[in-house]
């Protein structure tokens, strides 16, 4: 081993170790090796690289808030119509055009508008998916309340903050939460209107043509079954959840026969029999262990010898930690209080305490869409 010595510190290498790492972490904080290495040539690409990310992580609140404001103010709708300018959007939004300048050029910096040479704005590719992709600034313009459960890291994360955010999925706590039709229209309409992409990537990780019957269990008003219809046409379908949520269910599938609604609450009542393939999608991840795996072992009993459960939601990365799962959905989960974000190896074990066996779990094609891990019951 060789020691290399670098300016106001030395560093010797050596095999990778927790030692190793250590000494290495303490010199790239020491304030002399960052001025050092913001000169030297070799690292000074290094440090703007990493500087820039950390700014990013820094700034990452501002950024956000400033694609809440556009969602809210709904500038992608109207600039997917029709490129405008800043004192137009000021004038039609009734925001001070200075501050309408600050937003729009914000959202230049983050990639979501562009400029053009004759000073109007128009949307970028990134800027269109705002528009254009069901759910999306629904989901994002329900931000504010994630925000201010978060408002204060340090008591959300020690467990002392009383979060609102459970209050807007009210079904989470069984079929006595979702009793306003309002709150539930809302939640329902979110949930529906981003379940195609979840949908789309399920159906590309799944095959779903030797089923015979596939029953979604917390389906709410149908998205995925649809998704379903569409492409197993003459597969016959349940779909399972809440007394709340059922009539919207029914007016989606009304004249298809083939397509069975059925009410009731997986936490109070017994699933109906009769399914080969039994759907979770967007389900485990509200609830605690403990409902999960009664939930699980209901749906085992549910089957028939070869029948198949398959789960789709968003999950972290496990061993090894990944963005949308382990530093968005994570969280979110915890502000819902009564569930969390789990790794497919959680959920693959959670499957084999219920009594499914052959796991198999696709490589996501966007884990931070969702993620699917599938069970067998073995006869």
């Amino acid at each position: 081993m060789a020691d290399v010595d670098l300016p106001g510190s030395s560093y010797m290498r050596g095999p990778k170790s927790g030692r190793t790492a250590s000494r290495l972490t303490r010199l790239v904080a020491s304030p002399g090796f960052q001025k050092w290495a913001a000169r030297f040539p070799l690292t000074r690409r290094i440090v703007r690289r990493e500087g820039e990310a950390m700014f990013d992580l820094v700034a990452g609140f501002c950024h956000s808030q400033i694609l809440q404001a556009l969602v809210k103010l709904g500038i992608p709708d109207l600039l997917l119509a029709q490129e405008m300018s800043a004192a137009a959007l000021a004038g039609k939004l009734d925001v001070p055009p200075d501050r309408m300048k600050v937003l729009l050029s914000g959202a230049v910096s983050l990639g979501l508008l562009k400029q053009r040479k004759a000073g109007d704005y128009a949307l970028t590719v990134r800027g269109a998916a705002l528009a254009g992709v069901p759910g999306l600034a629904g989901m994002i313009a329900h931000h504010d309340v994630l925000y201010r459960d978060l408002a204060d890291p340090v008591a959300f994360f020690r467990g002392e903050v009383q979060t609102e955010l459970a209050d807007f999925w009210p079904y989470v706590f069984g079929a006595g939460g979702a009793t306003d039709p309002n709150v539930t229209a809302t939640y329902s309409q979110l949930m529906s209107d981003s379940q195609g992409l979840v949908a789309a990537d399920t159906l590309a990780a799944v095959d779903l043509s030797g089923v015979t019957h596939l029953m979604d269990v917390g389906g709410g008003t149908g998205a995925f079954l649809a998704a379903v219809a569409d492409a197993y046409p003459s597969l016959p379908l349940t779909l399972f959840d809440l007394p709340a949520v059922v009539p919207a269910a029914r007016a989606r599938f009304d004249g298809m026969a083939h397509v069975t609604v059925a009410p009731g609450s997986f936490r109070d009542d017994p699933l109906p029999q009769g399914a080969d393939m039994i759907s979770l999608v967007r389900v485990l991840y509200d609830h605690a262990d403990d409902t999960v795996l009664a939930l699980l072992r209901a749906t085992f009993a549910a089957l028939p010898p070869g029948g198949r459960i398959l789960i789709s939601e968003p999950m972290t990365g496990g061993k090894v930690p990944e963005r949308a799962g382990d530093a968005y959905f994570a969280l979110y989960c915890m502000a819902m209080r009564t569930g969390c974000a789990r790794s497919p190896e959680q959920v693959s074990g959670l499957l084999k305490q219920a009594g499914f066996q052959a796991i198999k779990r696709p490589v996501p094609a966007r884990p931070f869409v969702t993620s699917v891990v599938q069970g067998v019951k073995q006869s």
